[in-house]
């Protein structure tokens, strides 16, 4: 599928600079400040305040152009929810993952109900290219009556045990949480969540390339996937 090119006109810095600092902050787990230690080091010399105004307008267009060129997803579907603090209100993050590892959607919703589940499940399966075989989820019987009404015939397997993929899938979330120490607003953490998801899921290591080779191929394809990404190819 075809990208939308990125413009970086009336800018000082040359795209790559631009494209390396954004980079730095959605793939690891840096804060701003950090991102302009690591430049100033390599004799960029750029404000913190700078490096957010570029990850604002450039990393959604670049996050949606990773996602356009993402593989396919597998045909099972592990669905979790995590609860998520927010200037003191409670908010309940749902993700969807597939069986290896990628992050097919993440939906920041204030109810841990039927209602939000549904939500996801309806999202999940309107972005699908056909009906998953089967979906995996906790004991919580929301993800049930969701089923029950949007897809009856759809496999699902309810058992804590089995849903450790969508669990650990937490943990990169989790970890960039105790950096940024808080958010907002939920408007931003879903936009950040959907930048978020969009790199990771693109420089993450499928399961069957572990072997030290294919994991620097891998590293490879993705940093030229970024570069076609960022259009500064």
């Amino acid at each position: 599928m075809q990208t939308s090119s990125i413009s970086y006109k009336r800018h000082r810095f040359p795209p790559s600079i631009i494209a390396h600092a954004v980079w730095l902050y959605v793939r690891f787990n840096l804060s701003l400040r950090e991102v302009e230690a690591v430049l100033l080091e390599r004799g960029i010399d750029v404000s913190y305040e700078t490096v957010r105004r570029w990850t604002t307008k450039f990393e959604p267009q670049i996050a949606k152009n990773l996602r356009h060129c993402q593989r396919l997803p597998g045909d099972i579907c592990h669905l979790d929810e995590v609860m998520v603090k927010i200037s003191g209100n409670t908010f309940w993050l749902w993700l969807a993952v597939d069986q290896h590892g990628v992050v097919l959607d993440e939906i920041l919703q204030s109810r841990r109900n039927k209602r939000a589940a549904k939500r996801l499940l309806r999202k999940l399966l309107k972005r699908a290219v056909s009906v998953p075989k089967r979906i995996i989820t906790d004991k919580l019987r929301s993800y049930s009556a969701a089923k029950r009404e949007l897809e009856p015939g759809l496999e699902h397997w309810s058992h804590k045990g089995l849903n450790n993929r969508a669990e650990n899938s937490h943990l990169p979330f989790r970890k960039r949480e105790r950096m940024m120490q808080d958010y907002r607003s939920p408007r931003g953490l879903q936009l950040f969540l959907s930048i978020h998801s969009a790199t990771r899921n693109c420089f993450s290591v499928p399961a069957h390339r572990r072997a030290a080779l294919t994991i620097r191929y891998h590293r490879l394809e993705a940093l030229r996937a970024w570069i076609a990404a960022a259009s500064i190819a």
